[in-house]
């Protein structure tokens, strides 16, 4: 007597291929290891946690603070402001490291007397904080004596300002 293995059960017949569905998988809340999303790796408390802008705006406002101890009334109305890069051309040689903008118009369409300092071409010259603070002193001495029509020396006798140039 011969066993003879049952005969497979025939497929249905479907007309048409159903597509292949994959899995979605899910969003991967943990990195590889399972340890989860990296946190901060400065406390807010360090000084290394502020940005370099954050500083360098630190340091506008420590120099605005410097002058306004003695020319309050003259800057009274003056913003400051601080921009990544001075608007200039492929055709400009020199690179302004701060800018006066008189006001200007009245009323509603007023704007006020601003003096805009340029953060990249002042860090780009300095060696370190220091020098760095030193150098947007002296770009905003500049700006203010011109605001005003003075040396810089009257608006910063301590020397700031008014040192010798290379």
């Amino acid at each position: 007597m011969v066993d003879e293995a049952p005969a497979p059960e025939p497929l249905p017949a479907v007309r048409f291929p159903t597509p292949m569905r994959r899995a979605i998988p899910a969003r991967r809340r943990r990195d590889r290891r399972g340890r989860g999303m990296r946190g901060t790796l400065f406390p807010p408390d360090v000084p290394a946690y502020s940005t370099r802008g954050e500083r360098f705006d630190d340091l506008v406002l420590d120099a605005v603070e410097h002058l306004d101890l003695r020319w309050s009334d003259q800057l009274a109305g003056v913003e400051f402001a601080v921009e990544d890069v001075p608007p200039v051309g492929v055709s400009d040689d020199v690179v302004p490291l701060a800018l006066y903008q008189p006001g200007t118009g009245r009323g509603r369409s007023a704007t006020p007397r601003r003096i805009v300092v340029y953060r990249r071409p002042l860090e780009a010259r300095a060696v370190d904080t220091e020098d760095l603070a030193e150098l947007v002193l002296d770009a905003i001495i500049h700006e203010v004596a011109d605001m005003l029509g003075v040396d810089p020396a009257v608006i910063d006798p301590e020397g700031h300002g008014w040192g010798e140039e290379e």
